[in-house]
């Protein structure tokens, strides 16, 4: 009997993990439930209900048969990783598909959370190269594609070394706006880029949270009110903040300059 509740609270334990680690790293509120549901399903914990909100997991469990169980996890809204979503689902299938043991499974699931994320020169390279196709997507020519690229190679040294380590979520965000700006408007003056509006534009597109915002669309879809208004406005939140930089950056130009670029 007791063996039979530590193994039921190893399984609770280890799907409230699973929902830790896919809500921390950017999984729809749906995504999260239906996990932690199956897990404990599988292993023969029907009574398990949980709670889940953008930024916490409330889960309760126990009948006339099963041990009480109860647990709140708050999970602070952050960045993505997608990588680790799709080890969860994977092991998710795995547990259905095999003969997984509960203890195997956290063990897994241990293994996922440490999971590394892409290195420094990664990340900087990926944004210089997705800040320069999406200039020349939205119209640029190959020399606004080339500034993009350098002026979001920039942006995300500053995001890694500055921004993540010192500055707040809001400020931070002003001052990539901000950077970008004067970055590409210094670039179009030395004659390396020739449409100033396009390569401010595909070099700030790093720092657009396209995920949260998607995530904030189909929880509302779902029927996730709260949870989905609350990514909303986080993102909402960003692009005020991105376009106060810009903003910012454009008065002063115009103050000093007299309007003249």
């Amino acid at each position: 009997m007791n063996e039979r509740k530590e193994e039921e609270r190893e399984v609770l334990d280890a799907a409230m993990l699973a929902g830790h680690i896919l809500l921390e790293n950017g999984a729809e509120i749906f995504r999260v439930e239906e996990t932690m549901d199956r897990i404990c399903r599988h292993y023969g914990i029907k009574s398990c209900s949980s709670f889940v909100l953008s930024n916490g997991i409330f889960t309760t469990a126990g009948d006339e048969r099963e041990e009480i169980f109860a647990k709140v996890q708050h999970i602070p809204v952050s960045g993505t990783h997608l990588d680790r979503v799709a080890a969860v689902n994977q092991l998710s299938r795995e547990i259905e598909a095999g003969s997984i043991t509960p203890h195997a499974v956290r063990e897994r699931l241990d293994q996922i959370q440490r999971m590394p994320g892409k290195s420094k020169k990664m990340q900087i390279l990926a944004s210089g190269v997705g800040s320069a196709c999406f200039c020349y997507l939205f119209g640029g020519n190959v020399k606004d594609a080339i500034a993009a690229f350098f002026s979001g190679v920039v942006l995300y040294g500053y995001i890694i070394f500055l921004a993540g380590p010192h500055l707040t979520k809001l400020v931070a965000n002003i001052g990539g706006g901000a950077l970008v700006t004067a970055m590409c408007t210094l670039l179009y003056k030395l004659r390396l880029g020739e449409h100033l509006n396009y390569m401010i534009i595909g070099s700030i597109m790093p720092l657009i949270p396209g995920v949260a915002f998607t995530n904030a669309i189909r929880d509302i879809a779902d029927g996730d009110y709260i949870a989905g208004s609350v990514r909303m406005m986080d993102a909402l939140l960003v692009f005020f903040c991105i376009a106060m930089g810009v903003g910012l950056v454009f008065s002063l130009l115009h103050r000093f300059t007299g309007g003249g670029f």
